[in-house]
């Protein structure tokens, strides 16, 4: 973790740990066709709806930190993120992200696409 995701007190801002979800997100989507960008390219976004965090333990700077994220209720336009955040094996944070695909030039809701709902399907089966 690095320094300026700190507080006052040293310990990581709990504003960090929605920074960590998103690139984790990002490095999710890479895993088919073009990542994000290719979705974009398509024309699609992903609007996050709702986020939540669960802090367990406290991470302050300098700690090593592994962020899980898999992709979880792919429902029309909706989806979510489920993260585990880890230190040395251990589980410091969990929480998860709700998402809505829409059409990049309207905004308006769209069906998530089905080439990517089938292949996080087969990635999370």
């Amino acid at each position: 973790m690095r320094f300026a995701e700190t507080d006052a007190q040293g310990v990581a801002h709990n504003a960090a740990y929605l920074v960590w979800y998103e690139v984790a997100r990002i490095a999710y989507l890479t895993r088919f066709r073009d990542g994000y960008r290719g979705l974009q390219a398509e024309g699609y976004e992903a609007l996050t709806t709702e986020s939540h965090v669960r802090y367990l333990r406290p991470v302050f700077f300098d700690d090593r930190l592994t962020i899980h994220a898999r992709c979880v209720d792919v429902r029309g336009a909706r989806f979510r993120y489920e993260y585990v955040v880890e230190r040395s094996g251990e589980v410091v944070a969990d929480g998860w992200t709700q998402h809505a695909v829409v059409d990049r030039e309207t905004l308006r809701p769209t069906r998530f696409p089905a080439w990517l709902a089938e292949a996080v399907s087969a990635a999370e089966a």
